[in-house]
């Protein structure tokens, strides 16, 4: 039952989930093995989890360098949507993904280690209602720069 899903259609089938929420975010260009340890390790926070895919504008305006995203919205949100750990991605059009955050009112907020609990975005919707923000260990040398790089410096 993984599926890219509508806002309303996620903010409903969140308000149906018995469990515990979690969500995260993330452009999720060029799927790596830091994108799949990250995302097991944030479904293992609750029972289902919920990612936001920025969009192709949203993307482009996190200066992830030219011509990025490779991959449109669909592409990206399409893959994410297959991986085992995840079970609904809603794509997003804003820059961050506080709105979002809002409307499905996660109980459980995960981010990446590069960030600080307190800078996370929507940590405020997420505590005030009781819920908890978590930041996971990135594997190191596991990000989509370093596979640019090493794609770029590549030589046949």
């Amino acid at each position: 039952m993984d599926e890219i899903l509508s806002w309303k259609e996620a903010v409903n089938r969140r308000e149906r989930c018995r469990g515990i929420v979690v969500f995260t975010n993330g452009v999720f260009d060029l799927l790596h093995r830091g994108h799949i340890e990250y995302l097991l390790a944030a479904r293992k926070y609750g029972d289902m989890l919920i990612v936001g895919v920025n969009s192709d504008e949203s993307a482009r305006g996190l200066n992830k360098g030219p011509g990025r995203p490779f991959n449109n919205q669909n592409d990206r949100a399409f893959i994410v949507s297959q991986l085992t750990p995840v079970n609904i991605v809603v794509i997003f059009d804003q820059p961050t993904p506080a709105e979002l955050i809002e409307a499905i009112q996660p109980d459980i907020l995960v981010k990446g280690g590069d960030y600080r609990i307190e800078d996370v975005v929507g940590r405020g919707t997420v505590v005030k209602r009781g819920g908890k923000v978590a930041t996971i260990i990135l594997t190191p040398g596991k990000s989509t720069t370093a596979l640019i790089n090493k794609i770029r410096n590549w030589k046949s």
